[in-house]
Protein backbone atom coordinates (compact mmCIF):
# COMPACT_ATOMS: atom_id res chain seq x y z
CA UNK A 1 0.00 0.00 0.00
CA UNK A 2 0.86 3.40 -0.97
CA UNK A 3 -0.47 6.59 0.73
CA UNK A 4 0.43 10.17 -1.40
CA UNK A 5 -0.44 13.57 -0.04
CA UNK A 6 -0.17 16.81 -2.65
CA UNK A 7 1.62 20.34 -1.43
CA UNK A 8 2.47 23.70 -3.01
CA UNK A 9 -0.39 24.53 -5.11
CA UNK A 10 -2.19 27.90 -4.65
CA UNK A 11 -2.77 30.98 -7.16
CA UNK A 12 -0.13 32.86 -9.41
CA UNK A 13 0.06 35.03 -12.25
CA UNK A 14 1.10 34.24 -15.75
CA UNK A 15 4.71 33.77 -16.09
CA UNK A 16 5.28 32.68 -11.82
CA UNK A 17 6.31 29.39 -11.06
CA UNK A 18 5.08 26.79 -8.40
CA UNK A 19 7.00 23.92 -6.53
CA UNK A 20 4.15 20.75 -6.31
CA UNK A 21 5.66 18.20 -4.13
CA UNK A 22 4.09 14.70 -3.31
CA UNK A 23 5.10 12.61 -0.10
CA UNK A 24 4.68 9.20 -0.35
CA UNK A 25 4.41 6.52 2.73
CA UNK A 26 3.83 3.14 3.22
CA UNK A 27 6.38 2.22 0.77
CA UNK A 28 9.63 3.38 -1.32
CA UNK A 29 9.39 4.77 -4.11
CA UNK A 30 12.11 3.34 -5.53
CA UNK A 31 10.23 0.70 -7.35
CA UNK A 32 7.23 2.75 -8.66
CA UNK A 33 6.33 4.57 -11.68
CA UNK A 34 5.37 8.02 -10.55
CA UNK A 35 3.39 10.40 -12.35
CA UNK A 36 1.84 13.68 -11.90
CA UNK A 37 -1.75 14.38 -13.75
CA UNK A 38 -4.10 17.23 -14.15
CA UNK A 39 -7.65 17.89 -14.22
CA UNK A 40 -9.13 20.78 -15.59
CA UNK A 41 -12.76 21.89 -14.64
CA UNK A 42 -15.46 20.29 -17.20
CA UNK A 43 -12.02 18.54 -18.77
CA UNK A 44 -10.55 14.79 -18.50
CA UNK A 45 -7.47 14.07 -16.47
CA UNK A 46 -4.44 13.95 -18.45
CA UNK A 47 -1.00 12.95 -17.61
CA UNK A 48 1.46 15.74 -17.38
CA UNK A 49 4.61 14.18 -16.45
CA UNK A 50 5.90 10.66 -15.22
CA UNK A 51 9.38 9.33 -13.55
CA UNK A 52 10.51 5.79 -13.32
CA UNK A 53 14.07 3.81 -12.13
CA UNK A 54 16.21 1.65 -13.95
CA UNK A 55 19.08 0.66 -11.98
CA UNK A 56 20.41 3.80 -11.36
CA UNK A 57 18.94 5.93 -14.18
CA UNK A 58 15.98 8.40 -13.65
CA UNK A 59 13.89 8.41 -16.89
CA UNK A 60 11.44 10.97 -16.89
CA UNK A 61 8.70 12.13 -19.42
CA UNK A 62 6.69 14.93 -20.04
CA UNK A 63 3.50 15.85 -22.09
CA UNK A 64 3.92 18.05 -25.16
CA UNK A 65 2.18 21.08 -23.62
CA UNK A 66 4.13 21.44 -20.29
CA UNK A 67 7.61 20.47 -21.93
CA UNK A 68 10.44 22.87 -21.55
CA UNK A 69 8.53 24.97 -18.79
CA UNK A 70 7.35 21.92 -15.99
CA UNK A 71 10.50 19.39 -14.84
CA UNK A 72 9.36 16.17 -12.44
CA UNK A 73 11.79 14.88 -10.19
CA UNK A 74 12.09 13.28 -7.07
CA UNK A 75 14.12 12.15 -4.10
CA UNK A 76 13.90 8.70 -2.97
CA UNK A 77 15.65 9.47 0.29
CA UNK A 78 13.00 11.67 1.15
CA UNK A 79 10.24 9.34 -0.54
CA UNK A 80 8.84 12.90 -2.27
CA UNK A 81 8.11 13.50 -6.04
CA UNK A 82 8.06 16.87 -6.99
CA UNK A 83 6.83 18.66 -9.96
CA UNK A 84 8.39 22.55 -10.42
CA UNK A 85 6.49 24.27 -12.95
CA UNK A 86 7.42 27.88 -14.32
CA UNK A 87 6.47 30.03 -16.56
CA UNK A 88 2.69 29.26 -15.84
CA UNK A 89 0.18 29.85 -18.61
CA UNK A 90 -3.75 30.19 -17.79
CA UNK A 91 -4.47 27.11 -19.35
CA UNK A 92 -2.21 25.54 -16.22
CA UNK A 93 -5.37 26.21 -14.09
CA UNK A 94 -6.81 22.78 -12.70
CA UNK A 95 -6.42 20.22 -10.18
CA UNK A 96 -3.08 18.37 -9.41
CA UNK A 97 -2.61 14.75 -8.77
CA UNK A 98 0.34 13.02 -7.90
CA UNK A 99 -0.10 8.85 -8.59
CA UNK A 100 2.05 5.47 -8.58
CA UNK A 101 2.01 2.14 -9.64
CA UNK A 102 4.76 -0.66 -9.75
CA UNK A 103 6.89 -0.03 -12.50
CA UNK A 104 5.91 -2.86 -14.91
CA UNK A 105 7.45 -1.01 -18.15
CA UNK A 106 4.75 0.81 -18.84
CA UNK A 107 5.28 4.27 -17.31
CA UNK A 108 4.16 7.38 -19.67
CA UNK A 109 1.80 10.35 -19.92
CA UNK A 110 -0.23 8.47 -21.65
CA UNK A 111 -0.43 5.25 -19.45
CA UNK A 112 -3.92 4.74 -18.71
CA UNK A 113 -5.10 6.07 -15.74
CA UNK A 114 -6.64 2.87 -14.49
CA UNK A 115 -3.39 1.53 -14.30
CA UNK A 116 -1.99 3.72 -11.35
CA UNK A 117 -4.03 2.43 -8.31
CA UNK A 118 -2.37 4.86 -6.12
CA UNK A 119 -3.67 8.41 -5.79
CA UNK A 120 -3.51 11.25 -3.53
CA UNK A 121 -6.57 13.87 -2.62
CA UNK A 122 -5.05 17.00 -5.02
CA UNK A 123 -4.07 20.53 -5.05
CA UNK A 124 -5.26 23.36 -6.43
CA UNK A 125 -3.58 25.39 -8.93
CA UNK A 126 -4.48 28.67 -10.51
CA UNK A 127 -2.94 30.81 -12.97
CA UNK A 128 -4.54 34.32 -13.39
CA UNK A 129 -3.56 35.94 -16.74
Amino acid sequence: QVQLEESGGGSVQAGGSLRLSCVASGNTLSTYCMGWFRQAPGKGREGVATIYRAGRVNYAMHADSVRGRFTISRDIAKNTLYLQMDTLKAEDTAMYYCAAKLNDGRCATDTPLALFPYWGQGTQVSVSS
